[in-house]
This record gives C-alpha cells, sequence and structure tokens, in this order.
C-alpha cells in the first residue's frame, strides 16, 4: 500500500505568551488513498474532537499559541507513541493508525487496514512533523519566557462503553498522576472546573494524560503539561452531523478561559 498527502500536517498560530494550547484530534482531512478504503460512517469522522478551535477562540486572544491538527486521527493519531505502545495497560484503546472506531465498527469497508510500511509512511508525513512543531514551539517560548505551559484540548462522548462505565464527568483533568505538571496547579485546575455550576470534574481519573502529556510535561525543566478532555454534551451534539451547540458552548467558555489564565498566572509568576 501506498500514502501520500498534499495537505500540511498542523497549523500553527505563535502566540507572545507561554502558552502553547495543543489540539492534535481536531483534524478531519482524509487523503484519497485512507478515504477510499473506509466504510460510509468512517468517512465522517465520529471520533473527532469537534470544534475546539471555535471553542477555544479566547486562546489567541490571551496570547496563548495554538497548534491544531489537520488530518483525522483516523490517518494516524498524534496522541499515542510512535512505537504504537499502549497507554494504559490492560485497558481497550485505539493505535497510532487506528483500523476501528471508538464503538468498535471496522473502518476499512474490506479490513485492508494500513500494512507497516504504510503506518511508517503516515508517521513520517504527518506525526513527526505535528511534534516536532510541538517541540519546537514549546522550545522558543521557554527560551523567552524561562517557563511554559503546554495545555492539550480534547473532547469525546460522553458515554462510551468501550473505554469507561457510566457517563463520563464533564471536565477531565490529567497531569500523567501529577509527573506532568505543578501539584497546586493542578490542584486549582480542579477547585476551578469542580466549581462550574451544572458540571462535573475530576482530575487523573480515566483520562489521565496521552503521549503529549506525558512525553513534554516536565516540571523539573519548567514545562508544565495539562490534558483536558471535555465531555461533547458539554458543548455540542454527540449525534451526527455533531452540531455545536452555541448555548451551551457560551455557558461553557468563561470557566475554559478562566483556567487558561491560571496557567498562564502560573508560568509567568516562576
Amino acid at each position: 500500500m501506498s500514502f501520500s498527502t498534499d495537505t500540511p500536517a498542523f497549523t500553527l498560530h505563535r502566540g507572545t505568551r507561554p502558552l502553547l494550547v495543543s489540539m492534535p484530534h481536531v483534524g478531519t482531512h482524509l487523503p484519497a488513498s485512507v478515504s477510499q478504503r473506509l466504510t460510509a460512517e468512517a468517512r465522517t469522522v465520529p471520533d473527532t474532537d469537534w470544534h475546539l478551535e471555535r471553542l477555544y477562540h479566547f486562546a489567541r486572544e490571551l496570547g496563548a499559541s495554538v497548534l491544531a491538527a489537520t488530518h483525522s486521527r483516523y490517518v494516524v493519531d498524534l496522541n499515542r507513541p510512535p512505537d504504537n505502545a499502549n497507554l494504559y495497560p490492560g485497558q481497550d484503546t485505539t493505535g497510532l493508525c487506528p483500523v476501528d472506531t471508538f464503538d468498535k465498527t471496522p473502518l476499512y469497508a474490506d479490513g485492508n487496514g494500513p500494512d507497516d510500511a504504510e503506518i511508517a509512511l503516515r508517521r513520517d508525513a504527518i506525526w513527526r512533523p505535528y511534534h516536532q512543531a510541538l517541540a519546537d514551539e514549546l522550545a522558543r517560548l521557554k527560551a523567552e519566557h524561562g517557563t511554559v505551559a503546554l495545555w492539550d484540548a480534547h473532547s469525546i462522548r460522553s458515554v462510551l462503553p468501550r473505554f469507561f462505565d457510566g457517563k463520563l464527568p464533564d471536565f477531565n483533568l490529567g497531569t500523567a498522576n501529577g509527573d506532568s505538571c505543578d501539584a497546586a496547579l493542578a490542584g486549582r485546575l480542579l477547585e476551578q472546573a469542580s466549581a462550574v455550576p451544572g458540571h462535573t470534574a475530576v482530575l487523573n481519573g480515566r483520562f489521565k494524560g496521552g503521549y503529549i502529556t506525558r512525553q513534554y510535561g516536565k516540571p523539573g525543566e519548567g514545562v508544565h503539561a495539562v490534558q483536558l478532555e471535555l465531555s461533547q454534551c458539554a458543548y455540542m451534539s454527540e449525534e451526527y452531523p455533531f452540531a455545536y451547540d452555541e448555548t451551551r458552548a457560551t455557558a461553557l467558555q468563561p470557566a475554559l478561559r478562566g483556567m487558561l489564565a491560571t496557567v498562564l498566572e502560573f508560568a509567568e509568576s516562576r
């Protein structure tokens, strides 16, 4: 099998303050060599982290850098290790180049998923450029400010039996069990999320942070990483065509903006 794409792996807005917001799962692009092999359902890319650029539009106003993926996670998952190691041993997860949806339905109409050679091509064309941009932007901000924060922005359907029982809390903060971020900062963020009326929050629950949080969060070296996995029901419809809910999103945005402001205040006070 072959693979090629003429679409850049990411978009990057370079900000002026010590915060990088990463959005590795907002991409929806499917190169023809992939799209033509997928099922009709898979081509609607239902497991996308929908509308996060719109939801976090204020990040640029705060002076943050914003790095956003362009390709669907079905092409290559930017929040997985390049060797496809399972980040949650003993639990079901999707891989670097997934072959099924979150509902465990096949992605490829004839079962003809990518072989090792194609996976390597996808990794080189999309995964590596995204991570190079992420590392370079963190290095730029750290060189300018001394301390830098990384906010890895995600969202997911609130009910997914494959990955967790029951309904997910609205705010799922992850700091790799405290390894990727200062404990006091994480505690403050949990307090803020827990105080949002009508919403629930947890720190290092089912989602503790994926590859990005674990790889780049190095508090001892002045890089503090936090993942936020939002339940999609908090700001959008979880049913196709996955419409943005202006009313719910507008109610949620002050909390998100306040959390990013807390992260910035922390980084700038070091």
